[in-house]
């Protein structure tokens, strides 16, 4: 079947655009011909610096043919409703067919030729195409992301005649812009294109661009006896910037080695889009750099080595200056300007943050094994590095940087790892600290800004995560996971409210003593004061206090009434949000949507202890005795739901010495009091595998109780002992788990 080829041609995209773009006209182009009717074989789309291609094989000629039938008003409706339905088909009611007395409309499309709706969907795509950031360019009105200079439009090799803002389509595109021809050139189908493209010295598949950077890169080191250092995120971006990409390996001063490592990788990544090397028989970087050029140079590259070595240095040289002038300034003085920068306006500013962290890591230090003095220190300076001069250049070394100049000051190497490591983990792919005293502030500083937000309502909704809130909620649950902290959420949730809370006391307490000033003065008294929580809040109510001596009384009850809608803004909405993520979390890692039900429940907050419920739970049932005592569950549970709705359950102890008693259920009423015993003893030491198997004990007297025993006897006295023992079976089964959630 025929072949269609597009390419957008213009000039340079940004790297960091293009993929994106692919994906859009994929699926632009995709939308408009299904809604033509068209089907195809393969759809292919490609993105480099100059151009956007898409090739779709398997194209028909032409939309087939579609009978439609539209369902119309009865034909009891009022005559508006018919006539309506008439203009919107376009028919007449002489057209229409009457069945089961409604009107139907059978309405026939002709299918379209696929050269016009292909022609009429690429003005559509060009014109609304979702470009981050796009430009008009010279007299006309159209927009695109850098000026468009042509458009190949060929089906089955032949033009597809459209004209877009002066641009007319054709079959002509060019090559590299330095390295090519120089002259445009007419191709007649993909392989064509292709093909003369790269004898062009073009490669449209990003694919082929990465694998000629590693390949060329592979053969530049191993020549100096050096490897590469991997890096993704570079690599997707270089292959982005060169149609042809040429690996040459360069040479920088040794003396910047001396730098942290990262410090010298950021420089050549971020200013100069450079990978660095190593040598892999010593420790650390090598003294060089790759760069990935745009041609093939004549001399191999040597002349562009020198050039950029010499950017490089420049780039090192201002790095060196911000590690030497920041060692003279150390942490004090950092800690001071972090009282003039604002963190949040209702939150008050870092240094405000630093205390509220600096209080919870102290708090959480004992319960990971970390020492207390050595966790409130690490939080004292974790933030301080945000202050720095290296920071202020490359914010992607906050904590690392930290790091560094905390052990070049003498503080002790776990106080150091924890302000390097601090913020880890920041995603799925991010390694968990393991640390004790990096686990106390890595928790608490993600612990605060969870609090924080919740108690001004600043929660995620739907896709909006303004302040990354789900990530930092999984920070929490892989840090407590993956470390064991077997802790209960809400007493540090609570703690940490009342701290959020104390902070405004001491903002209204401060501007109290200030009530001899005007409310302007006693404004940005508050402002300058050290605590600036909650500025705007506390502001207002001191403009609205009487000078007299009950001021004080009421900016105390104005603070305890905040302190206790902060409680609730935060435990209330944030531990079911933790858990929430929870759910997310071991779901993707295959856990079962009903086991994670029946453990979770509305006054869950142990993390750990959740997870342990469930694996147990779900080792139980994979046994025959789980799997048969589920069974049982569920037949007493549907018991003992019909009951209750002809009304109240009887209650009280189950007897086990009546008359003509059945002994499976004497058996039964034994072990469901023998299990209650067990489970109770195994949940007080959270032994979830030994409340299971407690549990397993009472599959065989539920099963004989079953087989043996009428539970809707004749006799009232019986018939209520049995729900009285069904009732005490399932409220055993349910200490451990809801197994009314479990499906099966």
């Amino acid at each position: 079947m025929p072949q269609l080829l597009l390419e957008i041609f213009s000039e340079e995209i940004p790297a960091r655009m293009q993929q994106g773009a692919a994906r859009d006209l994929e699926r632009m182009v995709s939308d408009r011909l299904k809604a033509a009717g068209l089907t195809w074989e393969a759809l292919t789309t490609y993105a480099g610096p100059r151009r956007l291609t898409l090739v779709i094989d398997g194209l028909p000629t032409a939309a087939a043919d579609r009978n439609e039938e539209v369902k119309g008003p009865k034909t009891s409706a009022p005559a508006q409703a018919l006539e309506g339905f008439l203009r919107k088909t376009a028919l007449t009611q002489d057209q229409l067919v009457e069945r089961d007395g409604i009107w139907f409309a059978e309405i026939s499309n002709k299918g379209r030729q696929t050269t016009e709706v292909f022609a009429e969907a690429v003005d559509q795509i060009v014109r609304s195409f979702p470009w981050p950031k796009s430009m008009r360019w010279g007299t006309g009105t159209l927009r695109w992301v850098r000026p468009i200079k042509r458009i190949i439009a060929l089906f089955d090799g032949a033009v597809v005649p459209f004209e877009i803002d002066g641009i007319q389509s054709g079959d002509v595109t060019e090559g590299h812009r330095f390295m090519g021809s120089g002259k445009p050139f007419a191709v007649k189908d993909f392989a064509d294109y292709r093909a003369r493209l790269e004898r062009d010295f073009v490669l449209i598949d990003v694919a082929d661009r990465k694998l000629r950077i590693l390949d060329g890169a592979k053969v530049a080191c191993a020549a100096r006896g050096l490897v590469l250092v991997d890096d993704d995120g570079l690599l997707d971006e270089v292959a982005g910037l060169a149609e042809w990409p040429t690996p040459i390996l360069g040479d920088m001063d040794p003396q910047f080695l001396s730098l942290p490592p990262e410090v010298v990788r950021l420089s050549m990544k971020v200013h100069q889009k450079y990978f660095a090397v190593r040598d892999p028989s010593k420790d650390g970087l090598a003294p060089n750099f790759l760069v990935v050029a745009n041609v093939e140079a004549t001399d191999g590259g040597q002349a562009l080595a020198a050039g950029n070595s010499r950017v490089l240095s420049a780039r090192l040289n201002d790095a060196r200056f911000f590690w030497d002038e920041d060692q003279k300034v150390g942490f004090d003085a950092w800690n001071k300007k972090l009282r003039g920068v604002t963190f949040h306006a209702k939150l008050g500013t870092l240094d405000d943050r630093v205390d509220r962290i600096a209080a919870l890591a102290r708090q959480i230090a004992p319960m990971v094994g970390a020492n207390q003095a050595e966790a409130e220190q690490a939080a004292r300076l974790s933030k301080a590095d945000l202050a720095s001069g290296m920071v202020s250049e490359f914010p992607e070394l906050q904590g690392i940087m930290g790091g560094y100049y905390a052990r070049l000051a003498g503080y002790p190497d776990a106080v150091a790892d924890a302000v390097r490591d601090h913020y880890k983990p920041q995603g799925p792919g991010d390694s968990v600290p393991t640390a004790p005293v990096t686990v106390a502030v890595a928790i608490a500083e993600k612990l605060d800004t969870l609090v924080g937000f919740f108690a001004i309502d600043e929660k995620p909704t739907g896709s909006r995560d303004p302040y990354a809130l789900r990530r930092a909620a999984l920070g929490v649950i892989r840090l407590m996971l993956e470390n064991g902290v077997d802790q209960h959420l809400q007493p540090l949730t609570f703690a940490h409210s009342e701290r959020l809370a104390d902070q405004l006391v001491r903002v209204i307490s401060f501007g109290e003593m200030q009530v001899s000033m005007t409310p302007e003065l006693q404004v940005s008294s508050v402002h300058e004061s050290d605590s600036k929580v909650f500025v705007e809040q506390a502001g207002k109510v001191l403009r609205q206090w009487p000078r007299s001596e009950t001021a004080h009384a009421e900016a105390t009850a104005f603070a305890n009434e905040v302190r206790a809608e902060l409680r609730v803004a935060s435990d209330l909405g944030l531990i079911p949000f933790i858990i929430d993520r929870l759910r997310v979390s071991l779901r993707d890692e295959g856990a079962r949507f009903d086991l994670l039900n029946a453990c979770i429940d509305g006054k869950a907050d142990n993390l750990v202890r959740i997870v342990r419920r469930v694996e147990a739970l779900a080792a139980f049932l994979a046994t025959d005795d789980g799997a048969n005592l589920l069974a049982g569950y569920k037949r007493a549970s549907n018991i003992l739901k019909a009951e209750e709705k002809k009304g109240p359950l009887p209650e009280g102890a189950v007897a086990t010495g009546l008359a003509n008693q059945p002994a499976e259920e004497t058996a039964l009423a034994f072990a469901a009091a023998a299990a209650a015993t067990a489970v109770d003893a195994a949940l007080e030491t959270e032994d979830f595998a030994a409340a299971m198997t407690a549990l397993a004990a009472l599959r065989g007297p539920v099963d004989a109780f079953f087989t043996g025993v009428m539970v809707n006897s004749d006799v009232a006295e019986e018939r209520e002992n049995r729900l009285k023992l069904l009732g005490q079976v399932r409220g055993v089964m349910g200490r451990v788990a809801d197994f009314g959630q479990i499906a099966g």
